[in-house]
């Protein structure tokens, strides 16, 4: 216990430096943009615009307000695949600075995430104009979406951190990452409706397949207006403590021997 305790100051010592990588990476990625943090909000609206386009001849007529429930599912899982990604390559992107002085190295992980967070953020504003643009009901009960983003943010820095330690060992890893998002992709109920899938693949969806958890929390919250079914709200926050512990002690586990690799 004293060794987490530990741990936990040693974070909030670093805080500073977790807040100026938070920040280099946002001002990184909009740099050169003349749109700058509006391009949060037009990307994935024009990401929405054209998904509903190609899946609408197939799924629209089963779908009530298909772009609100594309965009729900699509904005969730967007997150995870791109914080996870940015996660994978955290320590051998920060090599040089880790070998030049200490740094607690989960440091460099978190900001990823966290920077990734703030961008899912701003992808809300666009997920309110399509809601008004499409007349979709609002409801209290939107309010809760801070709750799902607790879930998945804590299962995402688990996955990111599991990938962390991989990749400084395993270059594989980042091309075997790739060919699994993409499966993931599909196998998440994002463009259509698990209804529509075969029973045993709907089971294994239902069972093993934590994106889902989360993407149904959303739309109860945000597509159908109401409380999320307890049974994915359960299901969602086991998925991502199981996830964050075991992404943490693999990282710790193996944090010393990073030099060595990187």
């Amino acid at each position: 216990m004293r060794i987490w305790w530990n741990r936990l100051k040693e974070f909030f010592h670093y805080k500073d430096l977790l807040k100026h990588l938070v920040m280099r990476d946002l001002k990184l990625k909009y740099r050169r943009s003349i749109l700058g943090y509006f391009w949060s909000v037009l990307d994935p609206l024009l990401s929405m615009i054209v998904m509903t386009i190609v899946f609408s001849a197939m799924f629209q007529r089963n779908i009530v307000n298909f772009p609100v429930y594309l965009f729900c599912g699509q904005l969730l899982f967007n997150f995870m695949k791109i914080s996870t990604a940015q996660a994978m390559h955290s320590i051998n992107v920060n090599g040089a600075l880790i070998k030049k002085a200490y740094v607690p190295k989960y440091i460099f992980t978190f900001s990823k995430v966290v920077s990734t967070l703030i961008d899912l953020l701003f992808n809300l504003v666009a997920l309110i104009f399509i809601m008004f643009i499409t007349r979709a009901k609002f409801s209290i009960y939107n309010l809760l979406f801070p709750f799902v983003l607790l879930q998945i943010f804590g299962f995402s820095l688990g996955l990111g951190l599991f990938l962390a330690q991989a990749n400084v060992f395993f270059k594989d890893v980042q091309h075997i990452y790739n060919a699994v998002m993409m499966a993931w992709m599909y196998l998440t109920p994002i463009f259509y409706p698990i209804e529509s899938l075969p029973q045993t693949v709907r089971f294994a969806i239902l069972y093993f397949n934590p994106m889902y958890y989360y993407t149904k929390q959303f739309r109860d919250i945000f597509y159908i207006g109401t409380f999320p079914q307890w049974e994915y709200v359960i299901a969602g926050c086991i998925a991502a403590i199981v996830m964050l512990v075991f992404g943490t002690g693999m990282f710790l586990k193996n944090q010393d021997r990073f030099i060595l690799h990187i």
